[in-house]
């Protein structure tokens, strides 16, 4: 069985500018990794997240499939969805209460409200990732400078030992 990361956002752009690295990275430590997107039908050209190593499924559909879909081991979202739909800040608050999902979050904006249950994390990419995750971004056709070392989230870990020790607190 294989570790499982579900990754919510609503922008395949969004994704890959900040989280393709490391997405690319769990991909190729043999994680199935996944983009639920909230409007696939919005987002037609899907391969960028092919590149980093992700598949891509329609938010409603992966939420109708909830009990036939294995639970992922790992929740990402972007942090301005938690804001603004629903199912989504549901679904992040449930991770971080039950503490058996990793959870996540990236993004321009933090919700206040989880300062107390996320830390500042990193993860530093791999130089593959770098590139892969560069080629992403130019499938984009959306402007990027250089692709950073570096990719920050806001992460709810586990208190045992974690599934994500790519990723460390910030310094």
């Amino acid at each position: 069985m294989r570790y499982r990361l579900d990754v919510v956002a609503s922008s395949v752009v969004d994704v890959v500018r900040f989280a393709g690295g490391w997405l690319f990275d769990r991909a190729m430590a043999g994680w199935d990794v996944t983009v639920l997107l909230t409007d696939l039908a919005d987002h037609p050209d899907t391969r960028p997240l092919q590149i980093v190593g992700a598949q891509t499924l329609d938010l409603e559909d992966a939420l109708a499939a909830v009990d036939s879909r294995p639970r992922p081991q790992a929740l990402a979202a972007a942090a301005d969805l938690f804001g603004c739909d629903s199912r989504v800040r549901q679904g992040v608050l449930q991770a971080l209460d039950h503490g058996v999902t990793e959870v996540t979050l990236w993004g321009e904006s933090w919700p206040a409200e989880l300062d107390e249950s996320v830390g500042l994390v990193q993860h530093r990419l791999s130089m593959a990732a770098k590139i892969f995750k560069a080629q992403a971004l130019g499938a984009t056709a959306a402007p990027h400078g250089s692709i950073g070392y570096i990719e920050t989230f806001r992460s709810g870990l586990l208190a045992g030992p974690s599934v994500a020790a790519d990723l460390v607190p910030a310094s």
